[in-house]
């Protein structure tokens, strides 16, 4: 089994999203960006890799739910969430965001029992990973662009082949 831990915000869609009672999650100041506009593309990825796993690693499991975050997905895509790197009953939330999104991943693959190659982690938070991530385990997107950069796509697509 191979895990990709996915973020949203940036990658699926681009990153300047926000919630508030009334008008719910939407992306602010990108004219013409919807939410979850480059799913497909990770869709289109993973389609002949059925091994691949996933493990959301966004805001949006702390934010809203786990639930809530996973049915926001593609059918195809929610069949391979095997969790989140977010469990309340593992830690408090506030020693979770001091991790930062690197240690939170790293913390995930401990706890999960992942080696190095078994993993890697689609982000466009760049800050806070061990040096080790940055060869291999990371795949950094910009807030802008995500997944619908075409040198996002090789990276992703090159580990999908590492196998």
């Amino acid at each position: 089994m191979r895990v990709l831990y996915l973020d949203f915000d940036g990658v699926l869609h681009h990153s300047e999203v926000y919630w508030t009672p009334k008008r719910g999650i939407f992306i602010k100041d990108a004219p013409g960006r919807s939410l979850f506009e480059w799913m497909p593309v990770l869709e289109q990825l993973l389609e002949p890799h059925p091994d691949v796993k996933i493990v959301l690693s966004t805001s949006w499991c702390v934010v809203r739910s786990f639930n809530f975050a996973k049915k926001q997905l593609s059918t195809g895509l929610r069949e391979r969430v095997i969790g989140a790197t977010y469990h309340r009953r593992h830690m408090p939330l506030d020693s979770f965001d001091m991790l930062g999104r690197g240690g939170q991943v790293i913390v995930d693959t401990k706890r999960r029992g992942l080696a190095r190659e078994e993993w890697v982690a689609l982000d466009d938070d760049w800050a806070r990973w061990p040096d080790w991530c940055y060869e291999g385990n990371f795949i950094g997107t910009a807030g802008e662009t995500g997944l619908s950069d075409p040198a996002v796509q090789a990276q992703v697509r090159a580990w999908l082949e590492r196998f």
